[in-house]
């Protein structure tokens, strides 16, 4: 068996970046929806001047650099090429932490807090709160392999997970995760307990236990199940398509840069904490720094097809390893810690920010990061 681990390093070659800018010009647009804002989707005006950026002010060598600013690497598991970012701590005793993102996410989201949760001196904090930072890019996702056939549901990628972190000598470690990377932490917590020493969620998946949704709730809750409605009843076409047609949807998103700006934007819009805007959040930078690991790698496709692999998949079983829980007050799961509790009985950290969204690393790495510190100190 072949556990080689390989250095690895984005490259944008001159024919690939005249490609998209020739495809970029020849976008042909739809018109303008009939409803105002983002109530029909992605506005014309928004994604046309997003993508007006990507051609004409783009900084493809700086987006070189800093796609390849965190040494990354390259190892096949269960027949399948991982990409993943490790970043060792200079100090001892670092705990190894797993970070796994989600859709329509990647490695770009945690950009701001893998030197600080790495480094925690040189970003003023304490030597005790240091990891040795590994993030994978999931199976269909950016520069990881492509499957080939069905079967790499959420057991088995945390069972690769769970391989990747021994062949890199951490048998055992810590994990977090939001979207699905949310989704796979659990797993892995249920597949492999004696390998973590907790786990860390930004998104949430609990809700009231079967029956009981209108049992005395209190205020915050009704609102959590509120917002929870909206999300299901407006906000998951995407999930729809995705689990049920991914290859469909797919031509598009791989064919058309404008089409894949226009699919991944409008989820910075609904999910990130904005006032309508999500450039008000993100700059042009990191979100196409964002969309360029689905556009380089042509995995529009084989990305959404982790929805139709988990499609009527997911587990409820509790998870029985330490967790810490950070809901932030966009997220479109936001559960009490009662109906967190029920999910995760060794609940030993929870907290309830003030703001911030579905892309917390991304949106408030400074809070991101003291939450997942926080989290590890309560595993002690």
């Amino acid at each position: 068996m072949n556990d080689a681990v390989t250095p690895f390093r984005v490259g944008l070659s001159e024919a690939v970046v005249d490609d998209l800018r020739e495809r970029l010009r020849r976008t042909r647009w739809p018109e303008p929806g009939t409803a105002g804002g983002w109530s029909q989707g992605t506005p014309l005006a928004w994604v046309r001047e997003l993508c007006r950026y990507w051609l004409e002010d783009y900084d493809f060598a700086a987006a070189q650099e800093r796609l390849n600013r965190f040494p990354q690497f390259r190892t096949a598991i269960d027949g399948l090429d991982i990409c993943f970012v490790h970043v060792r701590s200079p100090h001892p005793g670092a705990v190894p932490l797993l970070l796994t993102h989600g859709w329509p996410g990647s490695v770009v989201e945690f950009g701001k807090v893998i030197g600080p949760l790495s480094d925690p001196v040189a970003h003023g904090g304490d030597a005790a709160d240091a990891f040795h930072v590994v993030c994978p890019t999931l199976p269909g996702f950016g520069f990881s392999g492509k499957p080939a056939e069905p079967g790499w549901d959420l057991s088995r990628i945390a069972d690769a997970w769970d391989q990747l972190m021994n062949r890199l000598g951490y048998p055992h470690y810590g994990a977090q995760g939001g979207d699905w990377g949310a989704r796979v932490t659990i797993e892995l917590a249920r597949r492999h307990p004696a390998s973590l020493a907790g786990i860390h969620l930004n998104m949430v998946p609990a809700v009231p236990a079967p029956g009981t949704e209108g049992d005395d709730l209190t205020d915050r809750e009704r609102d959590a199940l509120q917002a929870l409605a909206r999300h299901r009843g407006q906000g998951q076409g995407y999930v729809a398509i995705q689990s049920t047609r991914p290859q469909s949807i797919g031509y598009g998103l791989v064919d058309s840069p404008a089409a894949l700006a226009a699919w991944i934007g409008e989820k910075y819009q609904a999910w990130s904490d904005n006032d309508g805007d999500p450039s008000s959040v993100f700059t042009p930078e990191e979100m196409l720094d964002n969309i360029m690991l689905y556009w380089l790698p042509a995995a529009g496709a084989s990305a959404a097809r982790i929805y139709w692999e988990t499609a009527g998949k997911l587990a409820v079983d509790p998870v029985t390893v330490p967790a810490g829980c950070s809901i932030f007050p966009r997220e479109f799961y936001r559960p009490s810690r009662r109906w967190a509790q029920r999910v995760f009985p060794e609940l030993r950290y929870w907290n309830e920010l003030g703001k911030g969204g579905h892309f917390a690393a991304l949106e408030q790495p400074e809070a991101f990061t003291g939450e997942v510190r926080a989290a590890f100190r309560a595993f002690r």
